[in-house]
């Protein structure tokens, strides 16, 4: 898989579209996601449909870094075919990593289509 080539997208954020496009891949779920906290350290993940537990893939990612220690977030990446990030999405990113917190949204190919502010 190649990464995003978004003009002005720096390689850190580039690699969590990538790593965000590789769990969707693999795991073949609707949206991969992925965040990279205060120090560098990314957390990866799928979307989550069970019976009793329904998460998108950013609110999972999220999840995963309060879980392993995370006090904040530099950035978040979500590929997905839909056009943009449930409100409930950006609020989780919101509540961990500030309102400023990019969230690049990239379509299926990688390819980063929008970056918004968590707040």
């Amino acid at each position: 898989m190649t990464d995003s080539n978004a003009p002005g997208l720096d390689p850190e954020d580039r690699k969590i579209v990538t790593l965000a496009r590789s769990a969707r891949a693999r795991n073949g779920v609707p949206e991969g996601a992925a965040v990279r906290d205060e120090t560098g350290r990314t957390y990866v993940a799928g979307t989550v449909a069970l019976d009793s537990l329904r998460l998108s893939a950013l609110r999972t990612a999220v999840a995963m870094a309060v879980a392993s220690g995370a006090r904040s977030l530099e950035a978040a990446a979500v590929v997905t075919d839909a056009d943009g990030v449930p409100a409930e999405d950006l609020a989780a990113v919101r509540d961990l990593g500030g309102p400023a917190t990019p969230v690049h949204v990239a379509a299926p190919d990688g390819v980063v289509r929008s970056t918004v502010a968590a707040g």
